[in-house]
């Protein structure tokens, strides 16, 4: 079902961007694949979808070795700690949740390292959850100028995650706070940032993100079926 899966989200994502007036090819379709064996990133790979999100560090390592895919663009979703930056510095395509400057230099550092820019993107806390991770919008352009002086790494946007609302309009104003966040930054000119992302909706609200101007959709669920928890 992973192929007939992947096709029904292409047409929605067809659909929500006629209607805002928007270009399908400028939203890239994530497909998340935590939980899920290779076989299935194998399968959603095998549809089209070039480009697989990961929240776990090893799982990301081990799948990468057991497909061996050179055209797959991996993306680190999930909280990442400093200590595992290493891991995945010198391949990773880009990093999603930055929100601390400790973590911005260690991904910096091992752009050094590696000799190549690591590229990510900032997330805001728009829900003002505490069990969210993500900087504070209110802080979010002095965060970003606090980074452009890392000369190894490249903020290509912004990423946030809605509110888990039982209607996909309620993640709106968050998707419309991320949005104005990025044209705000953007007439900045900051050095090494790049506001060409926003990365946000998830299977229940992406239609909406899409209308707010998302260019990453992450979807899981949709593509995959339900999952279970991870021990």
């Amino acid at each position: 079902m992973i192929y007939q899966n992947v096709e029904h989200i292409r047409e929605r994502t067809r659909i929500a961007c006629l209607k805002a007036g928007r270009d399908p090819a400028a939203v890239t379709l994530l497909a998340v694949s935590k939980t899920f064996p290779a076989t299935a990133v194998k399968k959603a790979v095998d549809a089209g979808v070039l480009d697989i999100g990961e929240n776990y560090v090893q799982e990301m390592l081990k799948k990468r070795e057991d497909l061996q895919d050179s055209s797959i663009r991996w993306h680190f979703i999930g909280h990442l700690q400093s200590n595992k930056v290493k891991y995945l510095s010198d391949w990773v395509f880009l990093i999603h949740a930055v929100d601390n400057a400790t973590l911005a230099g260690e991904i910096n550092k091992r752009g050094v390292q590696f000799g190549r820019f690591v590229d990510i993107l900032v997330e805001v806390n728009t829900t003002d959850e505490s069990s969210k991770f993500g900087v504070h919008p209110q802080e979010t352009v002095e965060f970003i100028q606090s980074l452009s002086s890392l000369d190894h790494i490249k903020i290509k946007g912004l990423m946030t995650i809605g509110p888990f609302l039982p209607d996909p309009e309620g993640s709106r104003p968050m998707f419309r706070q991320l949005r104005m966040l990025k044209e705000e930054i953007s007439l900045l000119n900051l050095p090494n940032v790049e506001m060409e992302h926003l990365s946000m909706g998830m299977t229940g609200d992406f239609e909406v993100a899409i209308d707010e101007g998302a260019t990453i959709i992450r979807i899981g669920t949709a593509i995959f079926g339900s999952r279970t928890k991870k021990a």
